[in-house]
């Protein structure tokens, strides 16, 4: 009998020894049948999981089986995977697809183990947070391998437990300004124009837990310290106070390597390495004093003059980095006129 298909990839999956190949296998196997045979496609890929002979690649089919089951699905996998300290990473994300809040309990106690690996831990304290919607994760990285033993809030997290695991409120989005839904300046309609391409890209994929992309209302007290350092145009400063920056990227090919746009809340730390040498904790003598580094690409730094500041705004420069000396040219006439460039390539 001639074997179909899905069995002949079920076969060479098994049998693939190199890493390369098997992961062309394993995303043909998805890709061709994962609508039209999903069920066999998860039995292949948990038994592999359970025995498959590429160590390395076990885990990130674990993920891949939580991207393909539908909820509820998998629970005795999941109960099983999450036992095995190499596959308890993903693990906890099916286990909480295929059981909800019935995984609390287990997900609390790999949290709290005294043996798993900090990474793992941690992930659990996420998956927590998003299903929970508690805020165990509030200010920390989005993904969970980024954290530090003493950012685990293992206490709350036990507490909420203790609660009888309530649902909390989420994580509110940040603060905006009025003026970016009834923009009537200039600089407020570039701002308004770049919040709304940035909408869609948190439409996307955002983390409220660690927002990006934002147009923000500034700290006081980053507003303070910026004013202590420089006396910036106008419209900078209204722009900072008003639509601050939050880990605002903008992956467009006008900029080499897409162009990272400071907030207030780290201004004055984006001038290390330009005019700051933090290593010798100095000042770098090469560096125009009247340059305010706004934003880089791909560390070229785009600046403002405050040497040349007229009508409340000033003109923005860049250079390349890395040529031995700085080269400066003027990119723009003003920072309005940078604002609705950088509008315009979101």
């Amino acid at each position: 009998m001639a074997i179909t298909p899905l069995a002949a990839l079920h076969r060479k999956l098994f049998d693939e020894a190199d890493g390369s190949k098997f992961a062309t296998l394993k995303d043909r196997l998805i890709k061709k049948h994962g609508e039209t045979d999903r069920l066999a496609v998860l039995e292949i890929l948990s038994a592999y999981a359970r025995e498959g002979q590429l160590l390395h690649w076990r885990s990130s089919l674990v993920n891949s089986i939580v991207g393909l089951m539908q909820p509820q699905e998998m629970k005795d996998f999941f109960t099983w995977a999450v036992t095995m300290p190499e596959l308890a990473y993903w693990g906890i994300d099916g286990l909480m697809k295929s059981q909800g809040k019935d995984a609390y309990e287990t997900v609390v106690g790999l949290a709290n183990s005294a043996t798993l690996p900090l990474v793992v831990k941690s992930k659990a304290v996420k998956s927590l947070a998003v299903l929970s919607r508690q805020p165990f994760d509030a200010g920390l990285p989005a993904v969970p391998d980024y954290w530090k033993a003493e950012s685990l809030r293992l206490d709350d997290v036990l507490a909420w437990q203790r609660a009888g695991y309530p649902d909390g409120a989420g994580v509110a989005p940040p603060a905006t300004h009025a003026s970016l839904d009834d923009p009537r300046t200039a600089l407020e309609k570039a701002a308004a124009k770049l919040e709304k391409k940035l909408a869609a890209e948190r439409k996307k994929d955002q983390d409220l837990a660690s927002p990006s992309n934002w147009l923000v209302i500034a700290d006081n007290a980053d507003l303070a310290a910026i004013d202590q350092r420089w006396t910036l145009p106008e419209q900078y400063q209204r722009f900072l106070a008003r639509y601050s920056p939050l880990r605002v990227y903008i992956d467009s090919k006008r900029y080499f390597q897409g162009l990272n746009l400071y907030g207030a809340a780290g201004l004055i730390k984006a001038q290390h390495g330009y005019s700051y040498n933090t290593v010798d904790q100095e000042v770098i003598a090469d560096w125009p004093a009247h340059y305010v580094v706004i934003a880089d690409a791909g560390a070229d730094p785009y600046c403002l003059d405050l040497s040349a500041i007229e009508n409340g705004d000033a003109p923005v420069y860049t250079a390349e980095h890395g040529a031995g000396a700085w080269r400066f040219e003027r990119h723009a006439d003003s920072f309005v006129e940078f604002l609705k460039e950088i509008a315009k390539a979101a």
